[in-house]
C-alpha cells in the first residue's frame, strides 16, 4: 500500500499528540488492522499514526466490515472515527461501536482535519458543479462552499478517499471531492482549494478496537454502552459522579424497539486511572456494557 505523505504542519501538529498514540509495544508486522478506506483516508492517517511499527494495513469498504474483521478474527484491530469538532458523532458509526459486542476501545486517536477541494487536471473552481464527500466532509465544507460554489450539487460517499478516488475515475472537470490533503497526489488529482473546513480547530477523533481489553494500571478513559429509558440515564450519570468518574462524552440512539428507549455510549475518566472497582459499581446498573479502557493525553 502506498503510504500517503503529509505535510510538514499537519506531523508536528500530530507529533504534539504523540504520547496518546505511543501503543505499538506489543503489536509488530504480523499485526492486522483494519479501518474504513480506501487508501488516503482520514481513518488510514489515523492507524499509521497509531501503529507505526510496520502493522498490515487492511482498507474495508464500511466500518461495519473493520469491525467484522476484528470480531471474526481476520484482523487484530479496527480504526473507527466517532466524533467530529463540526460534524458532531458520526451517527451509523456509533451504532456500529453498539452493536460490537465482544470488542473493547484500547485507545484514542484525535486527527486534525485539513479539508481540501480537488479535482481533476485542468479543471477549474468555476468548472464545479457537484462536490462529492463522506457527509462529514460536505458537513464540515458547507459554509465554504455557500460563499464560493453556491449552487455546485452534493453527493454523498462512503468516505473522502472514495470520493478522490470517484473523481479520478470519473474524469469528468465538473466534479470535485472534498478530501485529505494526501488523497490528492494519490489519486492523480489537483487541489483546486485548501482548507474548506469551518475551522481551523477542526478535529475527528477515531477509537481503536481490540478483542482484548488493556489490562494495565494509570488508565484514565473508560467507555460504557448503556441500553435504557431515557428517563433513567440520570441514574446512570449520577453513578458515574459516585463511583469518582467524571463524563467526556455521551451519545444517544434510538435502541429500535419502542419510543423512549435508548442505546447510549458514555466516555468517562478520571485522571489518577480509572480503577477494577469503579467499572464494577457502573456496570452493576442494568443495562450497562463495559467497552474498554485506554489511557488519554489531553493536549
Amino acid at each position: 500500500m502506498k503510504k500517503i505523505i503529509r505535510p510538514i504542519s499537519t506531523l508536528l501538529i500530530l507529533m504534539s499528540f504523540s504520547l496518546l498514540f505511543c501503543f505499538s509495544a506489543g503489536a509488530d508486522s504480523d499485526t492486522r488492522v483494519s479501518y474504513l478506506g480506501p487508501a488516503g483516508t482520514y481513518t488510514e492517517e489515523a492507524a499509521q499514526f497509531f501503529f507505526r511499527d510496520g502493522e498490515a494495513m487492511q482498507p474495508k469498504e464500511t466500518v461495519n466490515d473493520a469491525i467484522s474483521d476484528l470480531l471474526s478474527g481476520a484482523a487484530d484491530y479496527a480504526v473507527i472515527p466517532q466524533e467530529n469538532t463540526v460534524g458532531g458523532a458520526v451517527v451509523n458509526y456509533i451504532d456500529a461501536l453498539i452493536g460490537a459486542e465482544g470488542a473493547f476501545v484500547v485507545g484514542e486517536v484525535i486527527l486534525p482535519i485539513s479539508q481540501t477541494l480537488m479535482g481533476v487536471p485542468g479543471a477549474a473552481l468555476e468548472d464545479i458543479k457537484t462536490v462529492c464527500s463522506h457527509p462529514q466532509g460536505l458537513t464540515q465544507s458547507e459554509a465554504w462552499r455557500s460563499e464560493y460554489l453556491p449552487d455546485a450539487a452534493t453527493k454523498e460517499m462512503d468516505s473522502t478517499a472514495a470520493a478522490a478516488s470517484y473523481v479520478s475515475e470519473t474524469g469528468d472537470k465538473s466534479i470535485a471531492a472534498v478530501a485529505a490533503p494526501g488523497a490528492a497526489a494519490l489519486y492523480g488529482l489537483e487541489i483546486l482549494a485548501e482548507n474548506v473546513q469551518i475551522t481551523d480547530s477542526n478535529k475527528t477523533r477515531f477509537y481503536v478496537l481490540s478483542r482484548k481489553n488493556l489490562e494495565e494500571n494509570d488508565l484514565c478513559r473508560v467507555v460504557f454502552v448503556v441500553t435504557c429509558e431515557g428517563s433513567q440515564i440520570d441514574d446512570v450519570i449520577i453513578s458515574l459522579h459516585e463511583a469518582g468518574l467524571e463524563m467526556v462524552a455521551l451519545h444517544d440512539r434510538p435502541e429500535g424497539s419502542m419510543l423512549g428507549m435508548y442505546h447510549y455510549v458514555i466516555e468517562a475518566e478520571d485522571a489518577a486511572g480509572v480503577t477494577d472497582a469503579q467499572i464494577e459499581a457502573v456496570c452493576g446498573m442494568n443495562g450497562v456494557r463495559f467497552e474498554g479502557c485506554f489511557r488519554c493525553l489531553t493536549p
